[in-house]
């Protein structure tokens, strides 16, 4: 298979799982892209794909977005972001991934034996703050923002829908933002544009595709869904890095 044809075929997957659920394509489509291209391409195209993923539906669902909500958890991600490039810079990457992996695989195992009992009615600054913040360092340190804000979603009860199209309001701003940084650093390049070219063609149909079957995941379901995709993002992590 051509690297066209990868880019293509990976993009299309990673995109589907995006604009279904609303996150998890970053440990799809980098770990893939990673097998056949310079990391230094891998991760900035990745993030392109998350822009495009990210700005369709703000258009499409702008009506849907939680806009204080996704404005709050922004502003508190920002000081987690240098808080998460310290941990990748100075901590033990393989003791903080397994750590991690564990972590999230454990929590979505509580959540989905249907113990969670904290419910948000309305915004809480408290838990704005934490899932902000904590969801800034996960990204700052492994471009792992979703876990975090699925726990504030899943306790302000918001259906499949306001999730998905909130959390790209989210994804917006911070991809935006990192995808600035990669240009300030010189890896946006010709090579990283051109395999985002190629990308679309499988990416757009898979966008609408992935709103499809959003819609179709109703109530309590759709958090089961998006708790299984956790507990295999957090097994990913432990047995990628042990391995």
């Amino acid at each position: 298979m051509t690297i066209p044809l990868f880019i293509l075929s990976i993009s299309f997957i990673a995109t589907l799982i995006r604009s279904t659920f609303g996150f998890g394509e970053s440990l799809v489509a980098v770990p893939l892209f990673s097998l056949f291209l310079p990391v230094s391409v891998a991760v900035p195209l990745s993030v392109l794909i998350s822009i495009l993923v990210a700005l369709t539906v703000v258009v499409q669902d702008h009506h849907k977005i939680h806009f204080n909500s996704a404005k709050w958890l922004i502003i508190f991600a920002i000081p987690g972001i240098p808080a998460g490039i310290l941990v990748l810079i100075y901590g033990s990457e393989h003791l903080v991934k397994i750590g991690l992996g564990v972590l999230i695989v454990l929590y979505s195992v509580y959540a989905l034996s249907g113990k969670t009992t904290i419910k948000l009615h309305r915004d809480n600054t408290l838990w704005l703050f934490l899932c902000g913040f904590f969801s800034g360092i996960l990204g700052g340190a492994y471009g792992l923002n979703g876990p975090p804000l699925v726990v504030y979603g899943n306790m302000r009860k918001w259906n499949a829908q306001h999730f998905r199209a909130t959390l790209q309001a989210y994804f917006l701003v911070a991809s935006t933002i990192g995808i600035i940084g990669y240009a300030a650093k010189g890896l946006l390049s010709v090579i990283v544009l051109k395999y985002f070219a190629i990308a679309l063609p499988a990416a757009v149909p898979a966008i609408y595709l992935g709103r499809h079957l959003n819609v179709k995941l109703k109530g309590d379901a759709f958090f089961k869904y998006v708790y299984v995709l956790l507990i295999l993002i957090g097994g990913f992590l432990v047995v990628n890095t042990i391995i």
